[in-house]
């Protein structure tokens, strides 16, 4: 299983990266998890723009979700003629949730380039992988994924608060790619993010044997995000994503 970050970008795309966005390739199969603001440019320098063959989304945040609307305009409108159907996963409402973004009638919609399939909560299988989907804390209806594929798991926590559930999601993955939005301080929301610290917890709580920390906001230090996550009690390899970033499980 390769792992490529494509985006790795807070909320919101910031000088060195995208939005989220994760390219997940197996057995000559590739899929994404989100595709987010200013992900679909970056994408094209990791693998051409007709060789996806399913999207995942953690949730219909425009961060995770938004660059769906110009892979629609590249699928529909391709110099040779309409791109065959791919399947896109997501939670209730996506197909809607995608058109409106793009001021479409919902029928058709985007339903001419991708298949909407409803995400619940379980297992299931995507070309090589079997996807696990759980839902996690935040304002939104939202999952983390698990994938495994032979020998090798990998967890993505998508956004999320503290969430008893990342235990499970993450338990003895190879790689834990955890979302560490948050620094430390009084009152911070419940249910919406992460800190570093929480997300090293959590990994050695799975016995997680790699820790990244992704969805990384542009106004936080990032050598600070990776002092508050290695504070955290977590023994393994510690690193902060990085766009172009490539994992071999």
């Amino acid at each position: 299983m390769r792992i490529t970050v494509i985006g790795c970008s807070g909320s919101f795309p910031g000088p060195a990266s995208p939005a989220s966005c994760y390219l997940v390739q197996a057995g000559g199969y590739a899929l994404l998890l989100d595709l987010g603001s200013g992900a679909l440019g970056a994408l094209q320098n990791h693998i051409g723009l007709y060789d996806i063959d399913a999207i995942l989304f953690t949730h219909l945040h425009a961060d995770h979700c938004l660059d769906l609307c110009g892979y629609w305009v590249a699928r529909k409108y391709a110099p040779d003629g309409l791109k065959p159907r791919i399947p896109v996963y997501g939670p209730a409402g996506v197909a809607e949730r995608m058109a409106r973004a793009y001021d479409l009638d919902p029928e058709p919609g985007m339903s001419e380039a991708f298949d909407f399939r409803t995400l619940t909560p379980g297992t299931f299988e995507v070309g090589p992988f079997t996807v696990t989907a759980v839902p996690v804390n935040h304002p939104v209806e939202a999952y983390g994924f698990r994938l495994e594929h032979e020998d090798a798991a990998f967890a993505y926590t998508g956004d999320t608060g503290e969430c008893e559930a990342l235990v499970e999601l993450a338990r003895g993955v190879d790689l834990l790619l955890a979302e560490a939005s948050f620094i430390e301080r009084e009152g911070l929301p419940l249910d919406l993010h992460l800190t570093a610290r929480q997300a090293g917890v959590y990994a050695t709580r799975a016995d997680a044997g790699r820790l990244v920390l992704t969805h990384l906001v542009p106004w936080n230090d990032p050598g600070h995000t990776l002092a508050e996550a290695k504070s955290s009690g977590y023994h393994g390899h510690i690193e902060l994503a990085s766009q172009g970033a490539v994992y071999e499980l």
